[in-house]
């Protein structure tokens, strides 16, 4: 049965909105799709506005590779600002997608794609714009099966009575296996209705469905058990590892927005995962192993991704781009392709150890010469022991020397307040760290226009890393310390006018503690976030922390827990957490372990180039570590 544009209705509503752009569609190497000739069909949804979701890798991944398949359909949805929703809710149009304007509530799979926890409450809005019941359990064969991904749903404990499913990692084959199950239930009539259809899922062993697990709790509060309530579901569910990324160049045509978005470029990510081992970082620690793309296959993308969009900027993406054991070649091989032609190179943040003025030089040989940008996240030597970052001052004060005498002028450097064990002297050295900077920056050039700025963001601790354990550290001390370090910055007026300080306040990195690691009771305090007004938790002007702190109150202390007990607790080691039934490859010993020699200030290597140190995930999920070099070069491009 064919399913109806809405458009015809949206189109008269647009130009009383904000940005009416962001919601019509077309973009180049956008696909739409006849419905009538495809079985399954997909909306695929980053929950926040435009300007953040087009830009997304994962998102315009699938959506390529599912609408590569024939009779798979594949369009786009994002999160509508509230005037528009308001609009909608009046004149009666339902949640969209962009592409074909088609009713979400009309797709198979409402697929999520959930970066942060900060947008787990426009979900509720898209759900509730499409005429799709809130909670799983309400809903029949006639709604689409809501199913979320993303580095936020390796705990989606918070959003288990909105959600159908979840696919913990690597999404590329992991939505043709659910394509498949799709098209071969609906081949042999839909037999057993939508609870057969999730138990397909859920028997695969990498599909978490939440309503086929139940819960309990001790008299204390915490989690007694998470366990299956029906056969045919396991005991645990697996992370998905996409190996041999050079069989998934994806993508291959790169979606152009219409309206301005946060990344104007196109990325190619170079490889996946990390090894570095931060004790910080959720995502290091979820996308391991390392697998690298090849020279060749990064060449290609580039490419083709060029030819396809007209950008003007590549970003080299992974999570520590310059430790890819090709870099140079790969960064020189593209700026000799390229010379002449405008495109600029990019990679996020570099590491101070692996920097040096030749890559700067090759990454910004055809394009504009803009700042550096490194991330010694703690102020002290001490501080990053303990985190597991290891870079020393002298690294830092000799590499930034480097690059003034080299001719840039500004450097940024991110750091992290609240970390666990952190003191006000641990924040304070961050001023004496940028002052250095400057000091050495005006040596190295001779010359005094030297800038420095610090962005500072509020440490949050994550389930399936090391800190998963660790006591989050409360707004009002991190607002404390800031001020403090602002005011330790302004004490030399000669060199604080050179250095900028950009920082958020404590409150939002609370409740993103609440969400990362609360369990399902947590749903009922976004529930009634969301039916108090909250949308775009992630935007500052909208963000309301009193909200969210009555919020807690009112559907949490009537269950004997509270905001703190989710967030500025400290759990013990025999703790059932809300995620250990989600299976990331962690060994939770080797975690466990892992936060102790934080506690004692103990670094750990780098596996690639080490000793393997037992972390678990090679051997239980049945991969390895992929890293080149391949001895291959980046030839120039010659026509056909």
């Amino acid at each position: 049965m064919s399913v109806e544009s809405v458009f015809p209705k949206l189109e008269s509503l647009l130009p009383k909105v904000a940005k009416p752009v962001q919601y019509v569609g077309g973009e180049l190497n956008a696909t739409v799709k006849d419905w009538d000739s495809t079985t399954v069909r997909w909306a695929l949804m980053y929950p926040d506005a435009y300007e953040v979701g087009l830009p997304n890798q994962g998102v315009m991944i699938l959506y390529e590779i599912l609408n590569e398949q024939p009779d798979v359909l594949a369009e786009r949805t994002y999160a509508v600002w509230p005037d528009l929703e308001k609009l909608m809710r009046e004149h009666d149009v339902p949640q969209f997608t962009v592409d074909g304007h088609r009713p979400v509530g009309a797709f198979d799979m409402l697929g999520v794609s959930f970066a942060t926890e900060l947008g787990y409450t426009n979900l509720l809005t898209a759900l509730d714009l499409a005429g799709i019941p809130l909670r799983a359990e309400d809903r029949t064969e006639d709604h689409p099966v809501v199913l979320a991904g993303g580095h936020s749903a390796f705990n989606p404990e918070p959003m288990a009575e909105f959600l159908d499913a979840v696919v913990l990692g690597d999404g590329e084959e992991a939505v043709l296996d659910i394509t498949e199950i799709i098209r071969t239930w609906k081949a042999e009539g839909r037999p057993g209705g939508r609870i057969e259809l999730l138990t397909r899922m859920a028997e695969r062993g990498n599909i978490y469905i939440p309503r086929f697990y139940d819960v309990d709790y001790t008299p204390e509060g915490e989690l007694a058990y998470t366990r299956p309530n029906r056969e045919r579901v396991p005991e645990r569910v697996s992370k998905r590892t996409t190996m041999d990324l050079d069989a998934w160049p994806y993508p291959k045509q790169p979606l152009v927005p219409l309206a301005e978005s946060v990344h104007e470029r196109m990325s190619v990510e170079i490889f996946r995962g990390c090894t570095r081992g931060c004790r910080f970082c959720q995502a290091g620690m979820i996308t391991r192993p390392v697998r690298e793309r090849t020279i060749e296959g990064i060449g290609e993308m580039v490419n083709r991704g060029l030819e396809a969009s007209g950008f003007e900027e590549v970003g080299l993406l992974s999570l520590s781009s310059a430790d890819h054991s090709e870099i140079a070649q790969i960064t020189k091989g593209l700026a000799d392709r390229y010379e002449g032609t405008q495109t600029g190179l990019s990679l996020p943040s570099t590491r101070v150890d692996a920097f040096n003025v030749d890559l700067a030089n090759e990454l910004s040989r055809n394009g504009r010469r803009s700042g550096l940008t490194f991330a010694p996240e703690g102020g002290s030597e001490r501080i990053r022991r303990v985190i597991n970052k290891m870079v020393s001052e002298e690294d830092l004060i000799r590499t930034v020397s480097t690059a003034f005498a080299n001719g840039w002028r500004q450097v940024k450097l991110y750091f992290m307040c609240g970390l666990p064990t952190e003191t006000d002297e641990d924040v304070l050295q961050i001023a004496h760290m940028a002052k250095e900077v400057i000091r050495a920056g005006r040596k190295a050039a001779g010359r005094n226009d030297i800038r420095c700025t610090i962005s500072i963001g509020g440490f949050v601790p994550k389930p399936h890393t090391p800190f998963q354990w660790a006591a989050q550290t409360d707004p009002d001390t991190v607002d404390s310390r800031l001020r403090k370090l602002r005011a330790e910055i302004n004490a030399d007026r000669g060199l604080a006018r050179n250095i900028g300080m950009r920082y958020h306040d404590g409150k939002p990195s609370l409740i993103e503690g609440l969400l990362s690691r609360g369990d399902r009771r947590v749903g009922k305090v976004i529930e009634h976030v969301w039916r108090d007004g909250g949308r775009f938790d992630g935007w500052g002007e909208h963000f309301s922390f009193d909200r969210w702190v009555s919020a807690a109150q009112a559907e949490l202390e009537p269950l004997g827990v509270s905001l703190d007990w989710f967030t500025t607790r400290e759990r013990g080691e025999a703790e059932v957490l809300p995620w250990d039934h989600l299976d990331s490859g962690l060994d939770r010993q080797w975690l466990w372990d892992d936060w102790q020699d934080a506690l004692d200030e103990q670094e750990l290597d780098d596996c690639r180039w080490t000793p393997c140190f037992d972390c678990g995930v090679c051997p239980t999920m049945g991969t390895a570590i992929e890293v080149g070099p391949t001895g291959k070069k980046l030839l120039p491009l010659t026509p056909v």
